[in-house]
């Protein structure tokens, strides 16, 4: 997908008004195809039938925009409730969290108590927990969380985005934590972030390899059949074990290739997505991947989910599809 397509929407999932909207209609406009479900429950069962394929699992609660102190709060109530339920069904999954979800752009020290309640519970359990990174804005403050937490807890790691310029730097800061290395999913400028899809590439495999050789453990977050391949080549050219680092990979996308690298030895994960705020996470995996634009554009126009939001949506893309084709 060309740079102005993915770019809008991007600007799609930064929408608020169009999260709302979505959060009354349920998993339409072809959401189900990428997210588990709307409650735990459901979750469990997806999650189960992965992990009866050798697949384990890390969990996301959606949710965005949270502003106010009492969002912040049933947002930690329930992941919570998810990591009682992880214990409760045995299932193979951890958890993946987001500081803003849980209060940081409110306060940061109100943001620290609700992630660490979190930890000191899923460490209890011998649940390990993830803290998901994201946009640059909120980049600094995320990883100062997660030096906090990380001196007192050891079941905690953390996401290192290749496509900053940064990203080098703050994984030798933290090798000694487990990390998931992914290209990146937001729209960053220049002054902070590589712009080209070679220079970002060059980086995600430089960062691999680098952790590979002296990292904890490794989680490589990609569908890209030329990174994957290097990774195998690599490991095998250094003679390193494959129980040092996992293939992940995103719901709904690509499980014959995750199952196809589980029978060859490799360690496999699923990043589980669950919940009514799927909105925005949803326009993001659209501007990663083109072909999900079909599939949104049936929806639209089943008489089923012929909604204002659908028509809205539709009418935003169709209008900027024909100005770019225009060009």
């Amino acid at each position: 997908m060309d740079n102005p397509v993915r770019d809008f929407f991007i600007s799609l999932s930064d929408n608020e008004f169009l999260n709302q909207a979505a959060k009354r209609w349920g998993l339409k406009l072809g959401a189900q195809r990428v997210v588990a479900g709307i409650t735990i429950e459901e979750t469990m069962k997806k999650i189960k039938e992965l992990n009866n394929q050798g697949i384990s699992c890390t969990i996301d609660n959606l949710g965005e925009f949270v502003h106010e102190r009492n969002e912040a709060i049933a947002a930690k109530e329930q992941i919570i409730n998810v990591v009682k339920a992880i214990h409760a069904h045995e299932v193979d999954a951890h958890i993946s969290l987001k500081a803003s979800q849980l209060g940081l752009d409110i306060d940061y020290d109100f943001a620290l108590n609700n992630i660490e309640e979190i930890v000191a519970l899923a460490s209890e359990y011998g649940i390990f927990i993830n803290m998901d990174m994201e946009n640059h804005e909120r980049l600094q403050l995320s990883y100062n969380l997660l030096d906090d937490l990380s001196k007192k807890y050891d079941n905690i790691g953390s996401v290192i985005q290749a496509y900053f310029y940064r990203a080098e730097e703050d994984l030798k800061k933290r090798h000694n934590l487990k990390i998931r290395l992914v290209k990146g999913a937001y729209k960053e400028g220049s002054e902070v972030a590589f712009q080209t899809k070679e220079a970002i590439d060059a980086n995600f495999i430089k960062l691999i390899e680098w952790n590979l050789l002296h990292g904890k453990y490794t989680s490589i977050g990609t569908h890209d059949h030329t990174i994957i391949n290097h990774v195998k080549n690599y490991v095998r050219k250094h003679k390193i074990s494959k129980n040092t680092f996992e293939f992940q990979m995103l719901y709904g996308f690509r499980e014959d290739l995750l199952i196809s690298l589980k029978e060859e030895g490799y360690r496999c994960c699923s990043y589980i997505p669950f919940g009514k705020d799927w909105y925005g996470y949803f326009m993001r995996r659209l501007a990663e991947r083109p072909q999900n634009i079909n599939l949104l554009i049936k929806q639209i126009f089943n008489k089923k989910t012929n909604t204002m939001i659908g028509l809205g949506i539709g009418t935003l893309i169709f209008a900027r599809l024909i100005k770019q084709n225009k060009k």
